[in-house]
């Protein structure tokens, strides 16, 4: 998963159900066409596909996205050795990514207790 060090760098994640392949680019910075090619490299990333062929990402991929991001841009992995980590750490990832997403959540909600203090 991401070193907690890498999410500082990272914009959070808002708490909508679903992001368009921009927002995500945005959220990962990564580029649309990279994102293109991951879900081709990558099993675990499969957006939904609706309406003309559009993607539509939920959290998990955002999550996915930035765990794969970290291994290629920060860790120097290749595709192949970023796919194996990937598959290797799944039982693992569920612990990880219950950890970040608390972690998100309890930022989220010191926000609205800031601003229902006001």
């Amino acid at each position: 998963m991401l070193e907690p060090g890498n999410n500082n760098e990272l914009p959070p994640i808002p708490g909508k159900r679903y992001f368009t392949i921009g927002e995500v680019s945005d959220l990962c910075m990564v580029k649309p066409h990279v994102l293109r090619y991951w879900e081709q490299e990558f099993e675990q990333l499969s957006p939904v596909k609706r309406r003309g062929n559009r993607r539509y990402y939920q959290r998990q991929d955002v999550l996915v996205i930035r765990q794969i991001r970290s291994l290629l841009y920060d860790q120097g992995f290749t595709i192949g050795g970023a796919r194996n980590r990937l598959e290797g750490e799944e039982a693992r990832d569920d612990a990880t990514q219950t950890q970040q997403m608390v972690r998100q959540l309890r930022t989220e909600l010191e926000d609205i207790l800031k601003i229902l203090r006001r």
